[in-house]
C-alpha cells in the first residue's frame, strides 16, 4: 500500500463505502425489499450523502451515470465480479481495466480476491496487474479479501478474517474489506495484522438497525477504519437516516445508542 493513496475515497481516515454491484453478483432478487433502488439513479442519489467517502459500482453503472455524478461522489470502480448464476469454484471475472477505469474518471478501483479458492493464483496475479496499473494512475486500491472455497471451512474465523486482511497488505491493498469476525477482539487481530492497510467491515445481508449499528460500532472501537454497505442501506426503507447515524458512529465515535437518539427517528430508536 502507498500512504495517502486512498485520500480521495476516504474521509478523515475513515471511510463509508457505498456498494452497489449486487445487481451483477446477487441479481434482482437485492432489489425487492426496496424495488425503487433497482433504478441505479436512486442509490448514485444516496452516495451524495456526505456519510459515503466511496461508490463501489461496476462499468456499465460507472459508465451510464457517474458522468453527471462526478462533482459530488467519489468512484470506486469494480473491477472483477461474476454472477450468481455461476456455479463453480469461487472465481471472479475482471471486467474492465484500471486503466480505463481511470479514464472514466475513477478515484479507486475495487478488486476481489477469494483466498483459499482453486483459483486464487489467477485471481492474485489479476490483482497484481491491476493494482500496478492503478498506481500508474494515482488511483486508491481496495481489495475484497473474501476467503472462500471448497476447502474453507469457516470463512469468518477470526484466524481466517486475519489471514485476509493481512493478504490486503501483502499484496498492495490500500484498503482491506472483511467479513466481521464475530467479536470486537477478532477484528482488533484482523487490523492488526493489516498493519498499515486500512480494514473496513462487510456490510453483509440487512440485519435490524440496532444490530447492525452495535456491530459497527464494535468493529470501529477496535481498529476498523469503516465500513463498504450496501445492503444494510439501500434496502431499507429510511437509507438516509441509517446514513446519518453510520456517519456518526464511523467520523464521530458515537455509540449506536447515540447514533440512533441522534438521527430522531422513531423508527430506528424502536429496534
Amino acid at each position: 500500500m502507498l500512504p495517502h493513496a486512498d485520500d480521495a475515497i476516504t474521509r478523515d481516515g475513515k471511510a463509508l463505502i457505498l456498494a452497489y454491484d449486487h445487481g451483477l453478483e446477487h441479481g434482482p432478487v437485492d432489489f425487492e425489499p426496496n424495488p425503487d433502488t433497482a433504478d441505479p439513479e436512486a442509490v448514485w442519489d444516496l452516495a451524495t450523502h456526505d456519510a459515503v467517502s466511496a461508490f463501489a459500482v461496476q462499468k456499465g453503472i460507472a459508465e451510464a451515470y457517474y458522468p453527471s455524478y462526478s462533482d459530488d461522489v467519489s468512484l470506486l470502480a469494480k473491477l472483477n465480479g461474476t454472477s450468481n448464476m455461476w456455479m463453480g469454484e469461487p472465481d471472479s471475472a475482471v471486467n474492465w481495466s484500471a486503466e480505463y477505469a481511470a479514464d472514466l474518471g475513477a478515484d479507486a478501483i475495487g478488486f476481489t480476491l477469494y483466498g483459499g479458492s482453486n483459483y486464487e493464483v489467477e485471481m492474485a496475479e489479476e490483482f497484481r496487474e491491476a493494482q500496478e496499473t492503478a498506481r500508474e494512475h494515482d488511483m486508491g486500491v481496495v481489495m475484497w479479501s473474501y476467503p472462500r472455497g471448497q476447502g474453507m471451512k469457516n470463512d469468518t474465523a477470526a484466524d481466517t478474517i486475519a489471514y485476509a486482511a493481512r493478504q490486503g497488505l501483502e499484496l498492495g491493498a490500500d484498503i482491506a474489506k472483511v467479513k466481521y469476525p464475530g467479536s470486537g477482539e477478532a477484528m482488533a487481530q484482523a487490523c492488526e495484522m493489516a498493519a498499515p492497510t486500512k480494514v473496513v467491515m462487510s456490510g453483509g445481508s440487512k440485519t435490524d438497525d440496532a444490530a447492525f449499528l452495535s456491530t459497527v460500532e464494535s468493529a470501529i472501537s477496535n481498529g476498523a477504519a469503516g465500513l463498504a454497505v450496501g445492503r444494510n442501506v439501500f434496502q431499507r426503507e429510511n437509507p438516509i437516516e441509517i446514513l446519518d447515524a453510520l456517519e456518526a458512529v464511523i467520523y464521530d465515535g458515537k455509540t449506536a445508542k447515540e447514533a440512533i437518539e441522534l438521527t430522531g427517528d422513531a423508527a430506528l430508536a424502536d429496534d
